[in-house]
């Protein structure tokens, strides 16, 4: 992505929160099901840790904590974050990385931070992996890390190679930098930058991956309303080979190209092309678009059905999708972890956040792609990962509600949990339903089901920041979901400071961030407009796992 300074100019719908939240610098953020603090870990920087067990999960909120502070997502333990980096897999540990600024708000320029785990729900600190304004050409945005396990750039077979965006003087070009300590710390290459600019204003944010077939590597990248195509033999010298044109979607950032089994179907494969796009020209906000298709090794080709949407919530943005390389190829074919920064340029700036800035993550999601009439369509659900913090999940009772008659709920203290429940027309009425996520003042964040409109929403006007935001924070956000024979399935999951909803079996999800008051929390089911039954409901507490920080040796 990029440093929030330069994207004065480079991003005109940017400038109201740019001048707002001063000189700010972007950083990004990943994984995560169930990290939340993440602290610099004792020792020589670039000496790989034992990879330890994770300690039992206490699931109580640390004392010291701030109370928008997540107990499920990722956030950094000061400053600044941003755009989550594809993880990659090495000798059975996962690395990821996001952009982090150390000096907002007062400085700009982020860094590459690094966090690694066994099991993508206990997370290791590991401090910053790649340093800004080291090497004289600005500081690091958005890229990829890859395994380059044939040694093609002649570092090594096995070195990590990471490809990033870097800007100096409102130029941004594309430069390398190498690992020899599995990730944990990286050198400029001396031939940077790799691929110099043509002389474009946008050009960032290189999506990598190996070509197996070919025997190449292959880059994506943002060029302003277009996605560019690039093949290497060695990760150093890139040629350029297509490009994939769009419209109405604003300037494209962090693409990701990759191929998925329809219905898990191994004779079905598509290839599915997403980005970072601007949603306004459809009354939506900033998002992830993608585009389904077909790749010939040179040229994406999408199938004529346009694009979509991976998400429909105001903050999920920057998204990246990775596989688990021991699964056998159906299986990698058939499902794909993903992520997303959980926040919003419109806003960016003004989260409340008293220790750090930036918002969080999302959860980690299982992404699969199904039949959609002649087309295909994502599938997004929480990441069965998720089920380890689960505890004891309780049924409720079923339930008819409408204006006079409400379901309360009590919840864990913890802030983070899980809500799953059946709604239905009762006879008679096209009523909506709605979810209220209280806070100890009586603010409240809103999900529902519009059973009139055929639309599933969120909002947050009403929560205990929200009068002082811009409008775009105000928002209603709505998705289209069809019920199934009159029910709607819904899939909640709350934390401290987010409500994310996935809609009709994966069919739909909108994330959200929400901040609430300090104090006890609540639930409360009830219905608007008619009487809405809700059946096959349950709520499921969720352990807050901090990340351990067992250093370094």
């Amino acid at each position: 992505m990029h440093d929030a300074h330069d994207a004065q100019t480079t991003f005109p719908w940017r400038r109201a929160l740019l001048w707002a939240a001063a000189a700010i610098a972007v950083v990004a953020l990943v994984l995560g099901t169930a990290v939340t603090v993440l602290r610099p870990s004792e020792g020589s920087p670039g000496v790989r840790p034992t990879p330890t067990a994770p300690s039992a999960d206490t699931g109580e909120r640390p004392a010291d904590w701030s109370p928008h502070r997540p107990g499920i997502h990722i956030t950094p333990g000061e400053s600044w974050m941003n755009d989550p980096q594809k993880p990659f897999l090495l000798d059975g540990v996962w690395h990821y990385y996001y952009l982090y600024n150390a000096d907002y708000p007062d400085g700009n320029g982020t860094a590459w931070y690094h966090a690694t785990s066994t099991d993508l729900v206990h997370w290791q600190d590991e401090g910053v992996a790649i340093e800004k304004y080291a090497n004289g050409l600005g500081d690091i945005w958005t890229g990829t890390a890859v395994v380059d396990a044939h040694g093609t750039a002649g570092f090594g077979a096995g070195a990590v190679i990471a490809l990033v965006t870097q800007q100096v003087d409102g130029v941004q070009r594309q430069s390398l930098f190498f690992s020899r300590d599995s990730g944990y710390s990286f050198e400029s290459y001396d031939g940077n930058p790799v691929m110099d600019n043509p002389g474009v204003a946008d050009w960032r944010d290189p999506r990598v991956f190996w070509d197996e077939a070919a025997g190449r590597w292959v880059m994506a990248l943002a060029e302003h309303d277009r996605i560019g195509f690039y093949t290497s033999p060695n990760l150093r010298e890139w040629t350029y080979v297509s490009d994939f044109p769009t419209a109405g979607l604003g300037v494209l950032e962090c693409p990701d190209l990759f191929p998925m089994s329809v219905n898990g179907d191994p004779d079905d494969v598509r290839w599915v092309l997403v980005a970072g796009a601007n949603g306004a020209a459809e009354g939506m906000t900033t998002g992830t678009a993608y585009w389904v298709g077909q790749w010939d090794g040179e040229r994406f080709t999408a199938d004529g059905t346009g694009h979509q949407w991976l998400d429909h919530g105001p903050d999920y943005y920057a998204a990246v999708t990775w596989d688990d390389p021991r699964l056998d190829t159906g299986d990698r074919l058939a499902s794909r972890y993903g992520i997303g920064w959980m926040n919003n340029w419109a806003y960016a700036g003004s989260l409340p956040g008293e220790d750090w800035h930036g918002g969080s993550d999302s959860l980690m999601r299982t992404i699969s792609l199904r039949a959609n009439g002649a087309g295909a369509t994502l599938h997004s659900t929480p990441a069965p990962e998720l089920d380890a913090l689960a505890g004891e999940r309780e049924a409720l009772a079923d339930a008819q509600v409408d204006a006079e008659t409400a379901v309360e709920v009590d919840v864990p203290a913890s802030g983070a949990y899980r809500l799953r429940l059946t709604a239905s027309e009762a006879a008679g009425d096209t009523g909506e339903l709605r979810v209220k996520v209280l806070t100890g003042d009586g603010t409240f964040a809103t999900v529902g089901y519009d059973f009139a409109a055929g639309v599933a929403f969120v909002t947050r006007d009403a929560d205990a920041v929200a009068e002082g935001m811009p409008e775009a924070y105000r928002d209603v956000r709505t998705a289209r979901v069809a019920p199934v024979d009159g029910r709607v399935e819904l899939d909640i999951v709350v934390d401290a400071a987010s409500v994310e909803v996935f809609a009709g079996d994966g069919d739909v999800a909108l994330t959200m961030a929400t901040f609430g008051s300090a104090g006890e929390r609540g639930l409360r089911i009830e219905g608007a407009d008619g009487a809405v039954s809700v059946t096959d409901a349950s709520l499921t507490p969720l352990r807050v796992a901090p990340v351990e920080r067992t250093g370094r040796r």
